[in-house]
């Protein structure tokens, strides 16, 4: 089956603030709109080419979550220079979740927060 399922296009966000959200993440993240509908429903897209999907969110409430909460737990996102993404995120004044630790695999990893509360990671592998 491997030559049929090739990868992942895109996770999906429910957005409080679906305009606001993806503002934020084209601008301290660098993706750019790729595609959008009047819902408003956004495609944003990676410099590696790859997608997140920005839609509005129901009226379910949302769940406390952890790391290790069941479910989808968190986007890690590939940086190139670690030191560099955290002098980035730091202008942004993400809200950091801890220091960095030593990423399953090998490499650097740090948890923080987008402004809706979404839990991220950067990850520069070795």
């Amino acid at each position: 089956m491997k030559e049929v399922f090739t990868g992942i296009d895109h996770p999906a966000l429910a957005c409080e603030d679906v305009t606001k959200l993806t503002k934020w993440y084209c601008e301290t993240l660098g993706y750019k709109v790729f595609a959008e509908t009047d819902k408003p429903i956004y495609i944003i897209e990676a410099p590696d080419g790859t997608y997140i999907e920005m839609m509005p969110k129901d009226e379910t409430s949302r769940p406390e979550r952890t790391v290790n909460t069941p479910g989808w737990s968190h986007l890690a996102l590939r940086v190139s220079n670690f030191d560099k993404a955290v002098a980035a995120l730091d202008a942004h004044g993400v809200n950091w979740l801890g220091a960095e630790f030593i990423a399953a695999g090998g490499g650097r990893i740090r948890n923080f927060t987008d402004p809706e509360g979404n839990l991220l990671q950067i990850v520069q592998r070795d």
